[in-house]
């Protein structure tokens, strides 16, 4: 695993310069029927990893933000899961919050995941079971034990939250939810139905740092699956992780019944 992660934060290095090569430059973009963005330089990326990455691991399947989907990868064991550029509204407004996000999952669970955060000079490594790094040095979530003053990246905090405190927020998901592996947030916590792409990698990185890492409801979060979404996703300091979930089970609730 050492070195299939050393192979896979080479391409992902590669795939951030690629990125970062345009970035701040006038590049081509559109609006996708989500209405999330899309550009030139996402669709370059998935392009280079794909070629990359299955030549790495041949028998993986591809599940990808920018590559329409198939059914062939359910057949298999072990999927690459890839966001090119987690964070395009950052990337596209010459934000540093962007970052290319490589995750391998095997039998539904990550067992590498890859963050490669060029404008940011931040790399970040993780192997099941074997830890997780930024820059190669250890990751360790934060020992916080209450939710009162937990530190959470947001534009604004909602009045029923006002007793955490508000830190820089990337606009990747991905790099937000690093964060809470590095120590520098105490938690993370999305309301929405999110896909696959947007966390594989992420959630095994925090894991891997000591973090809690669920769904919005506190069920552990599967990878692979035919509709390749959760509901939301929460990370935090081991400490209040069940806190958390406490707090917000039943805002998500709320939204599931709709």
């Amino acid at each position: 695993m050492a070195d299939l992660a050393a192979a896979v934060a080479q391409v992902a290095r590669e795939a951030g310069a690629l990125a970062l090569a345009r970035w701040r430059t006038d590049v081509e973009s559109w609006s996708k029927a989500d209405a999330s963005p899309a550009c030139e330089i996402d669709l370059a990326v998935d392009r280079m990893l794909r070629a990359r990455l299955s030549a790495i691991a041949p028998d993986a399947g591809w599940l990808s933000e920018e590559t329409a989907d198939s059914a062939d990868r359910l057949t298999r064991s072990r999927v690459w899961v890839i966001d090119p550029i987690d964070g395009t509204r950052d990337y596209l407004r010459g934000r540093r919050g962007w970052a290319v996000s490589i995750a391998l999952v095997e039998d539904g669970e990550p067992v590498l995941g890859v963050l490669d955060a060029p404008a940011r000079g931040e790399h970040w490594v993780a192997t099941r079971g074997g830890g997780a790094t930024r820059n190669g040095t250890a990751l360790h979530a934060s020992a916080r034990r209450g939710l009162a003053g937990a530190r959470v990246p947001a534009d604004a905090l909602p009045r029923i939250d006002r007793d955490f405190v508000a830190v820089d927020k990337p606009n990747g998901i991905a790099l937000r939810i690093a964060m809470v592996a590095a120590d520098e947030a105490d938690l993370v916590a999305t309301l929405r139905w999110g896909h696959e792409w947007d966390v594989a990698a992420a959630v095994l990185i925090a894991g891997e740092a000591g973090a809690g890492v669920s769904d919005a409801l506190g069920a552990p979060l599967r990878f692979n699956r035919p509709d390749p979404r959760a509901f939301g996703v929460i990370a935090a300091a081991p400490g209040i992780h069940a806190a958390a979930v406490t707090r917000i089970a039943d805002r998500a609730r709320q939204v599931l019944d709709g």
